[in-house]
């Protein structure tokens, strides 16, 4: 054999391991989910933990948003592939333009995570009835998030005009902060960070107003735009099937939850047994989606009409 031919074939034995690593990597491409420091996206945190993502065959990384409403915004810049937006910044974000699509569950609303929810108020603010918080300055962890979405609708259920609150947002992990040195009257917020403000001595629940609404709508789940979802069916597929898997654990098994929730979320351990997350739901319906389109669009926040089908993917 001459060196011309020795060398040929080392060019192709070489472009043969390099087209295998290729693919090997590609099809371990790192997937970034990224959720808010709640117990919404359990069902994601349990699969990581748990390597139920990696026996179906994905990498994935969780990554933390500050802000629910940053969620869409990150899925476009592609920082993240999935994220854990809120049904209502989801909406809201499709009303936009984005060309998001929901591709799977992850919790919903029950009586349970219904009691979980709370307007926390700081010590020397009294809160007695829903006018009463006319003229306050409100935190909450996204503006037309869920929370807050909900807060408004309790208000104008209760007679109350929402533009006589004052709104901001505030992350979930410096609510105590600012609640403690009065940078807001009260907060929209939900365990357990109540139990950990409340044991704290920085106040007390103003209103439960999730339980007054007693909606079991979902509250939060998964999404990406819809370019990567069409380019990443089967990755997808295996990504519905781990979720629906860690779903399981995240309803019936609170030790493991509770590890997870805590380890990415960075809140105490005890705090977070002492609370059950919210049900995990990880089947979305396109027609789980119209009472909060019809709640929006009561709040004015969608410009145009939705149509349900096309938001959640097939």
């Amino acid at each position: 054999m001459c060196h011309g031919e020795i060398a040929v074939k080392k060019v192709l034995a070489a472009l043969v391991v390099s087209a295998a690593l290729t693919g090997t990597a590609f099809a371990q491409a790192k997937i970034q989910v990224g959720c808010t420091a709640t117990s919404d996206c359990a069902s994601a945190m349990v699969a990581v933990d748990e390597g139920i993502f990696r026996r179906h065959g994905l990498v994935v990384e969780m990554t933390p948003i500050g802000i629910n409403s940053n969620i869409p915004a990150a899925i476009l810049s592609n920082s993240i592939q999935i994220g854990g937006p809120t049904s209502t910044v989801f909406l809201q974000a499709v009303d936009g333009g984005l060309d998001l699509v929901a591709i799977a569950g992850a919790t919903v609303m029950s009586p349970v995570s219904n009691g979980n929810i709370t307007a926390f108020v700081r010590n020397g603010i009294t809160i007695k009835e829903p006018k009463d918080f006319v003229g306050k300055k409100v935190g909450a962890p996204g503006l037309n998030a869920f929370l807050h979405v909900l807060f408004v609708k309790w208000l104008v259920e209760k007679g109350v005009d929402p533009k006589s609150v004052n709104f901001v947002e505030v992350t979930f992990p410096t609510m105590a902060d600012i609640i403690k040195s009065g940078g807001v009257d009260a907060v929209l917020t939900a365990e357990p960070f109540v139990t950990r403000m409340t044991n704290a001595g920085l106040g007390s629940v103003g209103a439960r107003y999730a339980v007054e609404l007693a909606r079991t709508d979902p509250i939060i789940f998964y999404a990406a735009s819809r370019e990567w979802a069409d380019k990443n069916a089967a990755a997808i597929k295996k990504f519905r099937d781990a979720i629906a898997e860690s779903a399981v654990i995240v309803n019936n098994d609170r030790e493991k939850a509770s590890n997870s929730i805590s380890k990415f979320t960075k809140q105490p351990i005890e705090l977070v047994k002492a609370t059950p997350p919210n049900r995990s739901e990880p089947v979305l319906k396109p027609e789980q989606l119209s009472w909060w389109i019809e709640v929006m669009s009561s709040q004015k926040m969608l410009q145009s009409k939705l149509d349900t089908s096309k938001l959640v993917l097939k």
